[in-house]
């Protein structure tokens, strides 16, 4: 387990380290402020406590937590990719929040910057993003981390016949 590092940020103390057990209710509930339905119907559908905790179990190396003043304010979650038969490791940045009264105090640069040197270290050559094509300050964010190359993806939806009665749950 890596230790925390600490850092000065506009007169605060920021604490990136690893994620906890004690991270999984704080990193859910703001997940669900952020994967809002209405601002990203696609995170939306597949953001759920499950998530958090899988990646806890399955990647908890690849899981990290941003603290200010002692205060929970963002996360990242990932996992790395092995291919059989291949000496390629993908290092893949799944999540990414910061609670919104921390913005533009550069924790979602902290947390990426930690990420990227787990991966390094733990082998991987390659870092892979996703994100929905309108997010534009998350397309943002990942070119000034000097992604490029972004890859076409459609993605359909259907509505059932139990939406046209009220019983789908109200997607879009």
């Amino acid at each position: 387990m890596d230790k925390s590092k600490k850092f000065k940020v506009e007169g605060h103390e920021l604490e990136i380290r690893n994620f906890t057990v004690d991270d999984i209710a704080p990193t859910f509930h703001l997940g669900e402020k952020l994967f809002t339905l209405n601002k990203t119907p696609n995170l939306y559908r597949v953001w759920d406590e499950y998530e958090v905790i899988n990646f806890f179990q399955s990647d908890s190396d690849h899981c990290i937590t941003a603290f200010v003043d002692g205060l929970y304010a963002g996360f990242v979650l990932g996992t790395l990719i092995e291919k059989r038969k291949s000496e390629i490791k993908y290092g893949y940045l799944v999540w990414i929040g910061v609670d919104q009264n921390y913005k533009r105090m550069g924790i979602a640069s902290r947390l990426f910057e930690e990420f990227k040197d787990r991966m390094t270290k733990n082998g991987a050559t390659t870092l892979m993003i996703d994100t929905q094509a309108d997010n534009q300050a998350a397309i943002e964010f990942f070119k000034s981390k000097g992604f490029g190359s972004p890859q076409d993806h459609v993605y359909y939806s259907m509505k059932t016949k139990n939406h046209a009665s009220g019983k789908s749950g109200g997607d879009k």
